[in-house]
C-alpha cells in the first residue's frame, strides 16, 4: 500500500503544470518599461500562445512544458528570434530570454509574469 502512494505521488509530481491563462509582466528596456501579456494555452507538454505588448503581438513557437519547465521563441520583425526558457510555480512563472544571434549581449534579467485571476 505504500508502495502504491508513492508511486502516486511520483506521478502527479511529475505531471506538467497548465499554464493556460494570461500571465503578465513587466519588462525595463533603455526607453522605459514595457508591459507584455503572456496568453498561453497548454494541451499535454505543448504550449501555444501569443505575446502581447505596445509593440504588438508575438506568435509563440516551440512551445513546450516538462514539469515545471517551460520553454518557448517568438520571431520579432527586424529583431529576430527570441528564445525563452524558465519555471512555473503556483501563479509565478520566471522566464529566461536570448535572442537568436546572442553574440556579445550582456545578460538579460529574469522575466517575472503572475497569472491574471
Amino acid at each position: 500500500m505504500l508502495f502504491l502512494l508513492a508511486v502516486l505521488a511520483a506521478v502527479a509530481f511529475a505531471a506538467d503544470v497548465d499554464v493556460t491563462g494570461n500571465w503578465k509582466a513587466s519588462v525595463e528596456t533603455p526607453n522605459g518599461s514595457m508591459d507584455l501579456t503572456y496568453v498561453l494555452k497548454s494541451t499535454g507538454n505543448v504550449v501555444t500562445g501569443t505575446i502581447q505588448s505596445q509593440m504588438g503581438e508575438m506568435k509563440i513557437d516551440e512551445g513546450k512544458i516538462d514539469g515545471d519547465k517551460i520553454s518557448f521563441s517568438a520571431t520579432i520583425e527586424n529583431i529576430g528570434k527570441i528564445s525563452y526558457s524558465g519555471t512555473v510555480k503556483g501563479d509565478e512563472m520566471t522566464l529566461n530570454f536570448t535572442f537568436g544571434g546572442g553574440g556579445d549581449m550582456p545578460p538579460m534579467p529574469a522575466i517575472v509574469a503572475k497569472r491574471v485571476k
